[in-house]
């Protein structure tokens, strides 16, 4: 049993990573500082899986979540701990740092999404590059050596496919991207300096129940069964490689033995989907038709992304096991069992 420190626990990827730990026996101290970048219910609802309780989004607000005044909470095991913490605060993760003896840094805290980034490109380099130094320092100053970095496919803008750990990821288009190299860039530097053992994975479009209402799956889902138009950036041509959570927490898990200093792509490794093939297919499921509300192309899309996973096969023996339509299958699922409280969440 090992104790691990995840950042940002109550977001969508840390969370699913926080429940498989559990599951596995390990003792984990979540810390999230429950801000409104998207409707905090979505928050609370995973972070009241993982403490055991009755979520409370039909009772709350979008702006303000149930826990962040709470104190700490744990499970009634005392196997899960959830600290209202920000990473952006360095006396406070000096504090548990000095509290928990942590076996490894699962860094997933982020401000996410290159379009939020172009509107707030302070906040998404104070949280994603002076939270990732100040986690760095904890780490080498109490001595937890692993650290588990959360980047993101936005780095390969310009590059040639499929997208390959080696490429030079130097023409980043938006802030986003600029925070999640500096963050990478300063793992290296303490890997060197320091001797910490870092894994950065980059991250490939990530869908699945419970997923962050900016992301397309969960926009164009709730509003093909809501009725309402989707907002359609470009012609739909452009096409990702979509990865379903689960098979990204489990890499995520994966990538926490020893392995010095490595990047690793977690994408979907198959044929890009297009936009409007992934609108087809929901229309199809749920049995609506989509209508259109049709936008321009936001100058920092990426037209199409594709990930080598040859790399974390090799070294970490992961390759995703769900296809996009059984991910997609499952998120939809969800939302029709979640649609009362979710027809509400601004997406």
């Amino acid at each position: 049993m090992a104790t691990y420190l995840v950042t940002g626990v109550a977001g969508f990827i840390a969370a699913r990573t926080a429940e498989m730990l559990l599951a596995d026996g390990h003792v984990v101290v979540g810390i999230d500082n429950l801000n409104d970048y998207y409707d905090v219910r979505l928050k609370d609802y995973r972070l009241g899986r993982l403490l055991g309780m009755k979520h409370l989004s039909a009772s709350i607000d979008q702006w303000h979540s149930a826990y962040v005044r709470a104190g700490r909470l744990r499970t009634h095991d005392g196997r899960f701990i959830f600290e209202p913490t920000d990473i952006e605060d360095r006396p406070a993760l000096a504090r548990l740092f000095s509290e928990f003896s942590f076996d490894a840094v699962f860094h997933l805290a982020a401000r996410a999404g290159v379009r939020y980034s172009m509107e707030n490109p302070s906040a998404c380099l104070a949280t994603n590059a002076l939270g990732t130094l100040n986690l760095l320092e904890c780490q080498r100053k109490n001595g937890v050596r692993k650290h588990i970095l959360a980047s993101t496919s936005a780095l390969y803008a310009g590059c040639p496919l499929p997208f390959t750990e080696d490429q030079p990821v130097n023409t980043p288009l938006s802030p986003y991207a600029v925070s999640k190299k500096a963050a990478e860039v300063m793992a290296c530097s303490y890997h060197k300096s320091h001797g910490l053992d870092v894994s950065i994975l980059r991250y490939f479009t990530v869908f699945g129940p419970a997923g962050r209402p900016d992301m397309s799956v969960f926009r164009f889902i709730k509003w093909i069964a809501e009725g309402q138009p989707i907002k359609l950036h470009g012609d739909g041509s452009q096409a990702r490689d979509f990865t379903y959570i689960d098979d990204i927490a489990r890499g995520t898990i994966l990538a926490a033995k020893p392995l010095g200093y490595e990047i690793f792509n977690l994408g979907g490794g198959s044929v890009p989907l297009t936009l409007q093939a992934l609108i087809e297919f929901l229309e199809q499921t749920i049995g609506n038709a989509a209508t259109y509300d049709r936008l321009p192309i936001h100058p920092t899309d990426i037209t199409k992304t594709q990930a080598c996973i040859a790399k974390a096969d090799r070294v970490l023996g992961w390759r995703p096991q769900f296809s996009v339509k059984e991910g997609l299958r499952r998120a939809i699922e969800w939302y029709g069992a979640n649609r009362q409280w979710l027809q509400s969440i601004q997406a």
